[in-house]
């Protein structure tokens, strides 16, 4: 048992890094990967192997999708918006700062995480249908709450009611993609890298990378203490919820920590947020038998493990990820070497060829509409965060009138 633990968090933690890494790959991707070589896997290394290595590869990517975030401003689904604060550290030379932040926070949610569990496991299940309900109204207050800050709020509710329409629209019709592999809407990569990623691609083109140079974490301990609490709360609630993801986290986390003021605290905030996330999905999984995202629902195909394994390789894959992500940070001081526009026009067309190959025409669509979408708010003096009505909208209309998510 303590054999197939071990050498599923190894492969776990190797896919894990290069899911993280890839820009506009997710872990889902890797979990429908490892759902295809699924019999294999049962014939060399027996059940547990598959759902550990599934595990690891999950908890591995909250850790080091920080990276293409940060140095080529592509987002992760699950942490769209934290691509913005951490670019534009990037681009001021503190990259590595940036990384080593997300690392810190993913660390964090990771043990704040494990500290939850156990509450989240034995007491929520009973009170799950008044959480299902009340969180629609939490969305709207929190909605209500962004648009009234605004610079802008006519366009605040214009964007995010826009992202709505289109997000609610990919949701509905997500039958005309292909399904290359299980696990997850596979249109979220086309709706969330259209509205996050490509017009920062696109902005940036013509820019340069300056010289990256780390000189230290500059936070203070009780700033880093306040945004990982904040983002384990916030990770453990829509961990817990169903249709939730990460990208929820983040919204909610803009209406208390400004991604424009304080953006290290946000980065710290919404890593802890998607490490929580993670674990807390796994406490979902087994006490309510509910998979809240595709490498949990990939482990549900088969009888479950014992969870104590389960949480092991959690664990391990936590502790060998952290130093792996600190290790790929440094590789950031020879990135002032490379042609951005070359670069960017590259990571343009791998992101377009990959909606193509996993969503088909109707990601390219989707792709398309959701980049007009996401140009529209740097024109109008509007934060991007309103472009999460994309997934927001469809789950308030879950939540409150009882419209299906899928």
């Amino acid at each position: 048992m303590i054999g197939g633990i071990l050498i599923g968090a190894a492969i776990g933690v190797v896919l894990g890094t290069i899911s993280g890494c890839t820009p506009g790959i997710h872990s889902n991707t890797m979990a429908g990967i490892l759902l295809g070589v699924h019999p294999a896997l049962l014939v060399l290394f027996g059940p547990a192997v598959f759902a550990t290595s599934v595990t690891a590869t999950l908890i591995t990517h909250t850790f080091l999708d920080a990276v293409p975030s940060t140095f080529l401003g592509v987002p992760d689904p699950d942490t769209a918006i934290s691509v913005l604060p951490a670019h534009d550290l990037c681009m001021k030379g503190l990259g590595e700062e940036a990384v080593r932040i997300s690392a810190l926070g993913s660390a964090a949610g990771a043990a704040f995480g494990l500290v939850l569990f156990p509450l989240f496991f034995f007491l929520l299940p009973p009170l799950q249908p008044y959480l299902d309900w009340w969180i629609g109204l939490l969305l709207l207050t929190v909605t209500g709450m962004l648009v009234v800050r605004s610079e802008a709020p006519e366009w605040a509710a214009v964007v995010f009611i826009a992202s709505g329409v289109l997000g609610s629209f990919s949701l509905a019709y997500s039958y005309l993609s292909w399904e290359v592999l299980p696990g997850g809407s596979p249109l979220l990569l086309p709706l969330l890298t259209g509205l996050f990623g490509l017009p920062v691609l696109m902005k940036g083109a013509g820019g340069s990378i300056p010289e990256q140079i780390y000189r230290g974490i500059r936070m203070e301990r009780r700033e880093i203490a306040g945004a990982a609490a904040a983002g384990t709360v916030a990770g453990a609630i829509v961990g817990w919820m169903p249709g939730f993801s990460n990208a929820t986290a983040n919204a909610v986390l803009a209406s208390f920590i400004s991604y424009t003021r304080h953006g290290r605290g946000y980065i710290l905030a919404t890593s802890a947020a998607n490490t929580a996330n993670a674990f807390l999905g796994i406490a979902a999984l087994y006490a309510l038998s509910r998979a809240r995202n595709g490498a949990m629902a990939a482990i549900a195909t088969d009888e479950l493990p014992p969870l104590a394994g389960i949480m092991l390789a959690a664990c391990i894959a936590a502790l060998a990820a952290y130093p792996l992500t600190i290790l790929v940070s440094k590789g950031s001081r020879y990135l002032a070497a490379l042609n951005v526009r070359r670069l960017n026009f590259s990571v343009i067309l791998f992101l377009v060829v990959l909606t193509a190959l996993v969503t088909g025409p109707f990601g390219l669509f989707i792709l398309a509409l959701a980049t007009a979408i996401g140009s529209v708010p740097p024109m109008v003096s509007v934060q991007r965060v309103f472009c999460m009505g994309a997934i927001m909208v469809p789950i308030i209309c879950w939540s409150i009138l009882g419209i299906p998510l899928f």
